[in-house]
């Protein structure tokens, strides 16, 4: 267990049962504690199902101490928001995108999308049953997939034909809007009272990386200008639509 899209897939997994009361992720460890009353042979069975290579650590028994609850409302409110924030640019993206014919941009916008199914699913399977859970989880996948499939589509098409030349002044301006807007996610995440818990620390390296991404997208409009050549757009493209669809086949392997 090593990345903030994985704590989601053993969320996803685990949370709808009733005997697992609490789950602590420690990414820098690469570990998972569970806390349950009991069905030990079943969690083992499901997490297993994830093939992530999980090896269980131990089992400890603890008396008397109910392990404590989540801060659930204050944690939804942040995720809520930068979910909100990642569909707006998913929008924004993806139509300056089409508008600046810029390959880079529209796979940034399905990262934007990537991530916000990643959080809209932690949200939505609380309380919902394991079949739901997978259906709702599947069909992200699959749709995930899709745009990542079609976005190579256009790479190899615009790479062997004679596409327009992208607007690298539109690419620059609207990834560092992107990038803005990321930052403030981070920032809401650091201010959070809960930035401590494993969930919302994940989340901040799952938004960290997108800044990464916003910088690529920026350098390549910059190298776009600098050569004179759209290859740069289609390079930081395809690498984030590769991004995209590692994602999909993470929530593909929920069993």
């Amino acid at each position: 267990m090593d990345c903030s899209s994985e704590e989601s897939m053993i969320r996803m997994k685990l949370e709808p049962f009733r005997f697992v009361k609490k789950l602590e992720f420690d990414l820098d460890k690469r570990e998972v504690t569970v806390f349950h009353d009991g069905h030990e042979p079943e969690i083992r069975k499901h997490l297993k199902a994830l093939q992530f290579g999980m090896e269980p650590l131990g089992s400890t028994e603890i008396s008397g101490a109910e392990p404590e609850a989540d801060e659930g409302r204050h944690q939804r409110k942040l995720l809520w928001t930068v979910l909100a924030i990642n569909l707006s640019f998913f929008v924004i993206e993806m139509a300056a995108g089409w508008l600046a014919q810029s390959m880079g941009l529209i796979a940034d916008s399905l990262d934007m999308l990537a991530d916000s199914l990643v959080y809209a699913l932690s949200l939505m399977v609380v309380g919902h049953s394991v079949a739901r859970k997978l259906r709702i989880a599947r069909i992200s996948g699959y749709f995930q997939m899709l745009l990542a499939f079609l976005g190579f589509a256009e790479v190899i098409r615009r790479f062997f034909g004679a596409a327009e030349h992208p607007n690298y002044l539109i690419m620059m301006v609207v990834a560092a809007l992107a990038l803005i807007a990321n930052a403030v996610s981070l920032w809401l995440f650091s201010r959070s009272r809960s930035k401590q818990e494993a969930h919302i620390k994940a989340s901040q390296i799952f938004t960290s990386n997108d800044v990464i991404i916003n910088a690529g997208v920026i350098l390549a409009g910059a190298l776009v200008w600098f050569t004179r050549s759209g290859i740069p757009d289609l390079v930081i493209g395809a690498v984030v639509f590769m991004v995209v669809i590692r994602g999909a086949l993470r929530i593909l392997r929920l069993k």
